[in-house]
């Protein structure tokens, strides 16, 4: 959910929340135990009404709407507060700021619910932040949510969403549960009261206030199951991932801060992409369209938050040329789903892949990430399969962005202390514990 809003399909993961295993004798301490792991299972659920799909960056100043009618989500539900209270949110390695749904209404009951909106009145480890606390000011180094101070002289935040929409609310401080001996230090995060979306965020980008950098967590790793109809198992990971021995892993682009530049994103990561192959054809794509230039335009991210895949128009030029020498008679004339993608199809999808054959994303080292050709198209609407990628620049923005439909059955693993991510061929169906 990095920059911008982006194209979707009809799937949400949802997760119960359950705990695999906990070897860590240092409760707020995660970073110090090589042995931490925490495992949850992820199941995939059709998505029946309109969902919001990307937030704004921290480094972005756009405000673009959506059209798309469905996303493909992870979903992980935390215990959050004291006593816990279980909260769905959306797992986003493109943004910083965690946030969870918060109502003010007062109960009578004993314990909240499972899976409604969180309840201040209900935890004692609830703390809303004043306005003079120091990530209430303006211009925050790392950290550009628009704050101001409410009636209650209380820290008010305001998010805008790709799809026109705006979640708001307080900045607060609250812990989350790993087991009942083992929470999070507390952790500042969102307490939305005004927004159209029942799910929260689950920031885990680079920021210093993102989920995993404040809750000291040095690895975290997810499993994307395919789409399909029918409820599908997966996990993910805080901590050490047991299949990691047979990762590839490359190392990640890092920017200091006098490389900062106004078209990039220093927070996202930043992979080493250097080419695309389709049908076992390298194509004619110079390494440093995926490299950032001298205004860090051309950064390629790996997004969990974004459905799609989208690339900057010299790639993507090059990309639909090759397919139109493979497919060109069978394209959708005059048809551009989400005004970002236009190679789309009416006919038989598995056919038209068989023709188009598999496409590979080529990095450092060696390591690849392969689409089979079953599914480089990705069904839009109404019968009709577009290739999974889009133009990055109708959306406003000059990057690129490795979307989750490309990271379908892959372990990716962020290694945060090694400053690296980890690919795993898996069927990630099969991969919950």
């Amino acid at each position: 959910m990095a920059l911008f809003s982006y194209v979707s399909l009809c799937m949400v993961l949802l997760s119960s929340f359950f705990f695999f295993t906990c070897f860590s004798s240092k409760p707020n301490n995660h970073h110090a135990n090589d042995s931490f792991s925490i495992s949850f299972p992820l199941t995939s659920l059709p998505l029946s009404t309109n969902t919001k799909l990307s937030t704004l960056s921290s480094s972005s100043s756009l405000n673009l709407k959506s059209s798309f009618k469905y996303s493909m989500v992870l979903v992980v539900t935390l215990p959050v507060g004291t006593p816990p209270q279980l909260q769905q949110m959306v797992l986003d390695t493109g943004s910083q700021l965690s946030w969870i749904q918060c109502h003010d209404k007062k109960t009578t009951k004993k314990q909240p619910p499972t899976t409604s909106s969180f309840d201040p009145s209900m935890s004692s480890s609830f703390y809303v932040l004043p306005c003079n606390h120091p990530l209430c000011k303006p211009r925050v180094p790392d950290f550009t949510l628009p704050t101001d101070c409410d009636a209650n002289r209380l820290c008010h935040y305001s998010y805008f969403y790709a799809d026109g929409t705006l979640a708001e609310g307080n900045l607060v401080r609250e812990t989350i549960s790993f087991s009942p001996s083992q929470t999070t230090p507390p952790i500042i995060l969102g307490c939305a009261t005004q927004s159209n979306d029942a799910k929260g965020i689950l920031g885990m980008n680079l920021g210093r206030l993102s989920f995993s950098s404040q809750a000291k967590i040095n690895k975290f790793s997810y499993c994307t199951p395919l789409k399909q109809t029918q409820p599908a198992p997966s996990s993910f990971f805080l901590g050490n991932n047991p299949d990691s021995s047979r990762f590839h892993y490359v190392n990640l682009l890092t920017f200091s801060q006098s490389q900062r530049m106004p078209n990039l994103d220093p927070l996202a990561y930043t992979l080493p992409l250097l080419g695309i192959s389709i049908g076992g054809k390298k194509l004619n794509i110079p390494p440093s369209v995926f490299k950032p230039d001298a205004g860090g335009s051309g950064q390629t991210m790996i997004d969990s938050g974004s459905e799609f895949t989208y690339l900057v128009d010299e790639a993507y030029n090059t990309i639909r040329e090759e397919l139109v020498k493979k497919v060109g008679p069978k394209i959708k004339k005059g048809y551009v789903y989400g005004g970002v993608a236009d190679i789309c199809f009416d006919g038989d999808a598995i056919e038209i892949g068989r023709l188009v054959g598999d496409m590979v994303f080529e990095f450092e080292k060696g390591v690849q990430i392969v689409i089979p050709k079953e599914r480089v198209l990705a069904e839009v609407e109404g019968g009709v399969h577009c290739f999974a990628i889009g133009r990055s620049e109708r959306l406003g923005a000059g990057n690129n962005i490795i979307g989750n439909i490309h990271q379908q059955n892959l372990w990716i693993e962020f290694d945060l202390a090694n400053r690296r991510v980890g690919f795993g061929e898996a069927d990630c169906s099969k991969s919950a514990k």
